[in-house]
């Protein structure tokens, strides 16, 4: 458990475990402590780079203007810190859409790419949808540990909210796995599909369940397939 100075801001970032390197990048308003179980069991095999994105647990949350290409940056600067020249990306939602930013910006870091209940743009939240719901009425609830602000997560979504790389997709050469919930309502399925086909080298796995189930109930597959992407 450490913090790095970079990028002019502290992020908090933990390392586990030692063999292939993986990093893991949390969602929107998430961080590290949610994927925890999903660190430990690469942990087990690898070396894994675990932190909080700016804006989001014990990382600082600035209020100024985040970027996906600024939050990729982030990542290669916490990589430098640790010593993984590169490593097989493992991200979540936001998090994914960090890691599409990451391989564009800088494919010489990722060996290869792990997506999650993501997608190359940010859908959009229509008012009274499921998406709506979760992003703008839930999101207000405060957690009792270390709630994130308002206006933090405001930074973050900001950051996504015109990014879209799917014209970008086929210069992606990495092995990639997009897996995602066929129920998922958040990020509809249509996404993972984009991706799979925008992506030269890239497999889809379908599971059962929405957003949030690779978390939960269908972790393990998320962990099977990090692993056999990791090596």
């Amino acid at each position: 458990m450490a913090t790095a100075r970079v990028n002019g801001i502290e992020l908090y970032y933990e390392l586990h475990g030692s063999g292939p390197a993986v990093t893991v990048i949390p969602g929107l308003g998430t961080d590290s402590r949610l994927f925890s179980p999903i660190v430990m069991a690469l942990a087990r095999g690898h070396q894994v780079l675990a932190f909080d994105p700016r804006g989001a647990g014990r990382s600082e949350k600035p209020d100024i203007p985040y970027s996906a290409e600024g939050m990729a940056d982030d990542t290669v600067a916490l990589l430098d810190e640790v010593g993984m020249q590169s490593a097989t990306v493992v991200g979540y939602s936001m998090g994914g859409r960090i890691g599409l930013s990451l391989a564009l910006r800088h494919p010489n870091r990722v060996r290869s790419l792990l997506l999650a209940a993501t997608s190359a743009r940010t859908p959009p939240t229509r008012f009274l949808t499921w998406r709506w719901f979760m992003m703008d009425v839930v999101s207000r609830i405060r957690l009792p540990v270390d709630p994130q602000p308002r206006y933090a997560q405001q930074r973050q979504r900001d950051a996504f909210r015109t990014f879209d790389c799917s014209e970008c997709l086929g210069q992606i050469t990495v092995p990639t796995t997009v897996i995602h919930g066929r129920d998922d309502r958040i990020t509809p399925y249509s996404f993972a599909l984009e991706l799979q086909r925008g992506i030269p080298e890239c497999r889809l796995v379908t599971v059962k369940g929405g957003h949030f189930s690779l978390l939960m109930s269908q972790r393990c597959h998320l962990i099977e397939e990090a692993e056999a992407l990791a090596g």
